[in-house]
């Protein structure tokens, strides 16, 4: 296999790579060194690839090898939240709407953090990446019912953990 063909078609993928690693991890380094792992398989694994759909593909390979990771471990370690380079900003805010954009992206955030991994990882596939039902069935081994019953439950959770933010602008 050609290097050529493999940047071409799996390092357009790195950067959601990372940011799926990062909510699975939630950790920068450490999603970092799971998508170098990632790569590294990928690479030596790139003839199983099947069709063109290289960014799901690469999403199963980044899931797999995070969770090798986490089985060779006696103990997790907490893991720190996300940095704060990872706000959203919109230059055509004022400072005031920027503010609050800010910290509605920040409490979204940590209402995610704390879903289930079952349930986070879904919903970041689905709503952050844009995967269809059937490419995260595929990232993450299940049937497409259990997706799409893993989306509705972390759904639930998540506008029932930001349902004090919502009363609280509802007051506004």
């Amino acid at each position: 296999m050609p290097l050529r063909v493999f940047e071409e078609t799996v390092l357009p993928h790195l950067d959601a790579a990372f940011n799926y690693a990062r909510w699975l991890t939630r950790n920068d380094a450490e999603a970092e060194d799971v998508v170098q792992d990632a790569c590294v398989r990928a690479m030596r694994f790139f003839s199983s690839l099947r069709g063109d759909d290289a960014r799901a593909w690469l999403f199963t390979i980044v899931r797999n090898a995070w969770y090798s990771r986490i089985s060779r471990r006696s103990t997790a370690a907490e893991p720190a939240p996300l940095g704060a380079q990872d706000q959203l900003s919109d230059d055509a805010l004022d400072p005031e709407e920027r503010l609050l954009q800010q910290q509605t992206v920040a409490l979204v955030r940590t209402a995610l953090e704390q879903l289930p991994v079952d349930f986070r990882e879904v919903i970041v596939l689905r709503e952050i990446e844009g995967l269809s039902y059937k490419e995260i069935a595929a990232v993450v081994d299940v049937p497409i019912g259990t997706v799409m019953s893993r989306l509705a439950r972390g759904r639930e959770r998540l506008m029932a953990a930001l349902e004090p933010v919502r009363e609280l602008e509802a007051l506004r």
